[in-house]
């Protein structure tokens, strides 16, 4: 994060624009907007600038920029197209700690002016901190036919209630739990077709009914997928929203945690081979203390929960002590990052089965039905296997299965750090060495791996395949949006 996002109260606060032309006017309005006092030092104003000074809403400086023109203002624009001049500004105001912003330069800015969607008293601000304001203003304009305008008058029922609803509920989560259901029921929908007196009765009469109780507590055991954010549940992300804790897996994504709500505590529970930071029976006490204390508790589980996740453990003690619980399942990693590689799991012509083990090793040894994964026409997703990868391959070999049958290690399948290594049981585990593999991994056996090299559509970066790198042919890459932003 370049810029930290926050809102300036600058109402009857003095602020210094330096310029006269179109930019200074669409600063100067935006200030004026928020109720800030506007002094302006330049030798000539526009025309909408010269209206400004004859309806007196700001003051005109009609001399040369100095440092001195800086006394008492608490913020500073600079809008013109001297750049010698912009620096002056910039240097003068940062000597000074007040904050500053040039136009089109984000190196000599203090502070960024972003794209806003006014919905007052809700406001929504966007920034790319000045790398792609097209892209910002884009991004606002589809915002802007999103959110009603009716929203301003949500939020300004919202704070008529804030008061009275602070004093009924002392706790501060039951307040938030009861702001949560009405703004997600009737009410807001009651605002957004024009039924203000109905949204007031029905919001009065909400909160008389309510007792001012400790709130019940809840996990969601919720699936994270395979570490793409954008592969989440709808459901998946209205929960993580919600969470008041979260606990999560080595597996889940720093991308994906970003979406959990910010104020939300979080638990990291995560498992790496040979250590542990909680052991499953603690995080099971775990999720049944914080939900127990009245907590909604986001249990976060990379892939789907109810495959090699330990989903089906946490919920059975849930069960046990009677606490209420979600389970909202995510695209395991097997369907996940076998799509985004290329390989279809079943296909006519070279697999109608597929099955999914995991590999962990115990003593050196994999405890597996080796009969039955080497059997033709089928696809094995083997999960956690990277550390035993030699033994699944021979064992593999040497239960059936031609030394030549293709096999795919997948690291990191579905994210831009995404590598895939295709080869045979016989020379996968050196290509898997050779390209310093390491965990997460997934490892796909199977007539089906032979159609990556025809299929495969993500490539983030250049793919290696056979040990070798090979050129992109088939990504698609998004358009850049470049151009200069309102900084």
């Amino acid at each position: 994060m370049d810029f930290l996002p926050v809102f300036l109260t600058l109402k009857n606060k003095p602020c210094l624009v330096v310029g006269g032309g179109e930019v200074a006017t669409r600063k100067i309005t935006m200030l004026l907007r928020a109720g800030a006092r506007v002094y302006v030092v330049a030798r000539q104003l526009n025309s909408a600038l010269t209206d400004f000074c004859t309806q007196q809403r700001i003051e005109h400086l009609g001399q040369d920029f100095q440092p001195i023109h800086l006394a008492d203002f608490v913020l500073v624009i600079a809008a013109t197209d001297d750049d010698s001049l912009n620096q002056l500004v910039s240097q003068a105001a940062q000597e000074r700690n007040i904050p500053v912003n040039v136009v089109d330069n984000p190196q000599l800015c203090t502070f960024i002016m972003p794209s806003i969607v006014d919905r007052s008293p809700l406001l929504i601000a966007i920034s790319s901190g000045g790398q792609a304001p097209v892209l910002a203003r884009l991004l606002r304009a589809q915002l802007e036919t999103w959110i009603p305008s009716a929203y301003s008058r949500l939020a300004k029922m919202a704070g008529k209630f804030r008061d009275p609803v602070k004093q009924h509920f002392k706790n501060t989560e039951k307040r938030r739990f009861f702001w949560e259901k009405i703004l997600q029921g009737p009410f807001t929908e009651m605002i957004l077709s024009g039924k203000d007196q109905a949204a007031e009765d029905y919001l009065l009469q909400s909160l008389q009914s309510e007792v001012d109780a400790p709130p019940k507590g809840e996990v969601y055991l919720v699936g994270a997928g395979p570490g793409n954010p954008d592969l989440l549940t709808f459901r998946a992300m209205r929960l993580m929203q919600q969470a008041d804790v979260v606990v999560y897996d080595r597996l889940v994504s720093p991308e994906i945690l970003d979406l959990v709500r910010r104020d939300a505590v979080r638990i990291y529970a995560g498992k790496e081979r040979n250590y542990h930071v909680m052991q499953q029976e603690s995080i099971n006490q775990l999720l049944v203390r914080l939900a127990q204390e009245g907590k909604r508790v986001l249990r976060l589980k990379g892939g789907d929960p109810f495959i090699f996740g330990r989903g089906g453990e946490e919920i059975e003690t849930l069960a046990s002590y009677r606490i209420p619980f979600q389970v909202v399942p995510g695209i395991t990693a097997a369907s996940g990052v076998a799509a985004y590689a290329g390989i279809p799991l079943t296909h006519r012509e070279y697999a109608q089965s597929c099955i999914f083990v995991t590999g962990h090793l115990k003593d050196n040894s994999i405890d597996l039905d080796w009969a039955t994964l080497a059997k033709p026409n089928q696809t094995i997703v083997i999960y956690m296997g990277l550390l035993g990868l030699t033994v699944l391959c021979q064992q593999l070999i040497n239960h059936g299965l031609l030394s030549e049958t293709p096999a795919a290690i997948i690291q990191q399948g579905t994210t831009q750090n995404q590598k895939v290594v295709t080869g045979t049981l016989n020379t996968l585990p050196e290509l898997a060495k050779a390209n310093n593999l390491k965990a997460p991994t997934l490892i796909i056996v199977g007539q089906v791996v032979q159609l990556h090299a025809k299929l495969a559509w993500f490539n983030p970066d250049d793919e290696i395949s056979q040990g070798r790198i090979l050129p992109m042919t088939t990504q698609n890459k998004a358009n850049t949006l470049n151009s200069s932003e309102t900084s």
